[in-house]
Parts: C-alpha cells; structure tokens; sequence
C-alpha cells in the first residue's frame, strides 16, 4: 500500500497562470518514490504547464508542491533542480555553439566520492553523443537532441526526472531507440519519473500509472498500464485516437 510520506511528488490544489489566463483550475497529483508515472491529453490541456509548475518555471499563483515532503511552491528553479530533479523540456534546449560535450559540461553536478553520472556513464547509454561530443549540439538530428537533452539531465545526478514529449518529432525507429534507453535508466538507476507525452504507446512501456488530463489540467481519470492493456479503449476515447 502506498503510504503518503512515499511521495516524492506532490500537487494540491495547484493553480497556475500565464498572464490573465488561468491553464490549471485546482490540478492535484502525487508520483511516489521510484514510480514512473504519466500524464497523458490532448495539446493545450496543461501537461507541459504541470512540469513547468513543478520546476519552477511558472509558479503557481494558489496551491501547493511538495518534493519529498518539502514544499517548494515558490522557489526559484536552481533551488528546486538542487533537490536533485532535472526537467528535459520538448524543445530539448541545445544551446548552440557549444558542442556535445559542453552541453553535458554546463549540467554537470558531480556527487561527492567520484559516483554518479560523468561523460563516459552518458556514453555507454547514448553511444552516438560520443562519436559526436565535438560536433555543435544544436546541429545533431532532433533524435541525437533528444538524447543529448536527456543525457544532459542525467548529468546532474537527479532522483526525480521530468520528462517532456520525448517521442516529439522523431520516426518511429527513433522513438522506439529512446523508450528503450529510458527503460534502461528507469531499471538500472531506480529513477521516479514524471513523463508528459501523447504517444500513449510510449507511455504504456514505461509507466505504471497514467494520469488522463482534460481541459484546465483536470484529472478525468486515474488507470494503471495494466488496465489500458485490458482495454485500449480506456485511453483511445480520451485522446480520441
């Protein structure tokens, strides 16, 4: 049985603004500790509002956000990242002029001891950021960037990771190559995720929960990986697909 202290993500109540425009009415969730959960809708419903909520990046106006049982509703993104949670946005935020390996570089957050995450660990996952550590990042393909953009999260040793639309604009080869990597990181490092996608076949082989979001980042409904495979219909009629 789940107990609440497990939680190492929580929303209550949480309220969220661009400008006038109220996107999350009351959005409430939790992601327990080495969880892969996700929150799957259709665009424009709040998902990427709801990471961007949790980091920092557009607070919250009402509400509350608690990482392992601390709240952290107003704090500035670098305190919220230095709890050890890193956010891979959909545009995956290569900065250009910098090569591979200097995008690697800016997130490196080594642990004490020499353990953790460094170049070589980010290369045995994603072999081709190797062959291009010296190639200009923002002129790898958007596969290459996912992959970097991820490598680059991994390179501040995080617990917690929030993942935007990996599968965004990427063929079905590329798409199946970075959920099988993400199957790797998510067993052999024990990580909690928080995934926002809308390939809901992605999601199916990653995640054990699935939030089902409708307009104003309301929940419509909570169901388990091995609900939907019982019945796909579950989340065809919600995304209408």
């Amino acid at each position: 049985m789940e107990k609440k202290n497990d939680r190492v993500i929580e929303l209550e109540e949480v309220h969220t603004y661009y400008g006038a425009s109220h996107i999350i009415q009351g959005l409430s969730l939790f992601v327990g500790r080495g969880e892969v959960v996700s929150i799957l809708g259709r665009n424009g419903v709040g998902k990427t509002t709801t990471l961007r909520s949790i980091i920092g990046l557009t607070p919250p106006r009402a509400g509350c956000i608690r990482i392992e049982g601390e709240e952290t509703t107003h704090w500035p993104p670098h305190r919220i990242a230095g709890k050890g949670i890193a956010y891979v946005p959909a545009d995956r935020h290569i900065f250009p002029g910098l090569s591979v390996e200097e995008n690697l570089k800016l997130a490196e957050r080594p642990l004490a001891g020499g353990r953790g995450w460094t170049f070589e660990r980010v290369y045995e996952y994603f072999p081709v950021l190797k062959y291009r550590r010296r190639q200009d990042g923002s002129t790898l393909s958007g596969g290459e960037q996912q992959m970097l953009a991820i490598g680059r999260g991994l390179m501040g040793n995080p617990r917690i990771m929030l993942l935007d639309e990996p599968s965004q604009g990427l063929s079905p080869i590329l798409v199946n190559t970075v959920t099988q990597i993400l199957k790797s990181l998510i067993r052999d490092h024990a990580l909690t995720l928080l995934l926002v996608e809308q390939n809901y076949r992605v999601t199916l082989k990653l995640a054990h929960r699935h939030y089902l979001m409708g307009i104003k980042g309301k929940i419509e409904q909570i169901v388990t990986t091995q609900e939907v495979l019982a019945n796909e219909e579950i989340i065809k009629k919600h995304l209408a697909v």
